[in-house]
């Protein structure tokens, strides 16, 4: 089983002959992603990567079906791209794109409420879901098929968290690169529902950032479920110095108030098992007996 996306999923890659694009479609669609179709202005008509082209969304949505895209166009045109995907009613879009205006976030975040659209990203490797799909530029080679979902708002330490499961031999069901910009399209609370509801996921590492509010919101989120699978929390940033401002919108309203510990707290009191290293998560896998 799988989260979000599988074998079956097909995908839409919006700016497709693009060389970024190129070289991690290619390597996605030899993985086994379905890819069967792109767009990319002024290039309507043509096929690239034995997939047809066409100019935008809405021409390929006339001639192809697709259940997600992938957005491989730079900061400057994501905010028309997501407008494009959700006017499609395209079900799931991933935007890897580094440095995305905060303005253009808060018009994306408003196209996105009430729309049929979820959002992973921008400034994520994305997501993968081992030997079936791959919708960004995660390195595949470290991934492995197995039980334990991953959902992480550090993308550095999102590949971490996949060689902990592999140190105990569990593998990886899917694993989410929620982004690690300041706004986001979505936060951790759809992706634990969907994780909850996963019959071969056995259980959840999540990955959190100081200084920010989607940490609390998942606790919430998880202390309100009837049905809960083990969640291993591990917040990223508790060596910073008290007070040390990051910038992010929750560290601004709160002037750091709100510390790593009082996160992990909050987090510990909702149900999950908070570790305080990474290097813990694969005997706390151990320990859970999955």
């Amino acid at each position: 089983m799988s989260v979000l996306a599988d074998k079956n999923t097909r995908v839409l890659i919006q700016g497709i002959t693009g060389i970024q694009a190129a070289f991690h479609v290619k390597k996605s669609m030899q993985g086994g992603t379905n890819v069967v179709c792109g767009t990319s202005p002024k290039h309507g008509g043509e096929t690239h990567l034995g997939v047809p082209v066409f100019n935008n969304v809405a021409e390929a949505r006339r001639s192809c079906k697709f259940d997600a895209s992938v957005l491989f166009v730079p900061a400057q045109a994501l905010k028309h791209a997501v407008r494009e995907a959700v006017e499609a009613e395209i079900p799931l879009i991933v935007s890897i794109a580094d440095g995305v205006p905060v303005h253009d976030m808060l018009e994306i975040k408003a196209m996105l409420n009430g729309s049929k659209t979820l959002m992973i990203g921008p400034n994520t490797p994305g997501l993968i879901t081992p030997e079936e799909a791959r919708l960004g530029i995660f390195p595949e080679n470290i991934h492995h098929k197995g039980k334990i979902g991953i959902v992480s708002r550090a993308s550095t330490l999102t590949y971490e968290a996949v060689l902990e499961t592999n140190t105990v031999n569990m593998g990886q069901s899917t694993v989410i690169g929620l982004g690690d910009d300041l706004i986001i399209g979505t936060d951790f609370r759809p992706v634990l529902g969907k994780f909850m509801e996963d019959d071969e996921t056995k259980a959840v590492v999540l990955i959190g950032k100081a200084n920010s509010s989607y940490e609390q919101m998942a606790a919430e989120y998880y202390a309100g479920l009837a049905n809960k699978k083990p969640v291993i929390a591990f917040i990223a940033g508790e060596s910073l110095p008290y007070g040390y401002t990051m910038g992010y919108a929750m560290d601004i309203v709160t002037h750091g108030r709100v510390t790593v510990a009082d996160k992990k707290k909050i987090m510990q009191q909702a149900g999950m098992i908070v570790v305080d290293s990474m290097n813990d998560v694969h005997q706390t896998l151990l320990d859970l007996k999955l």
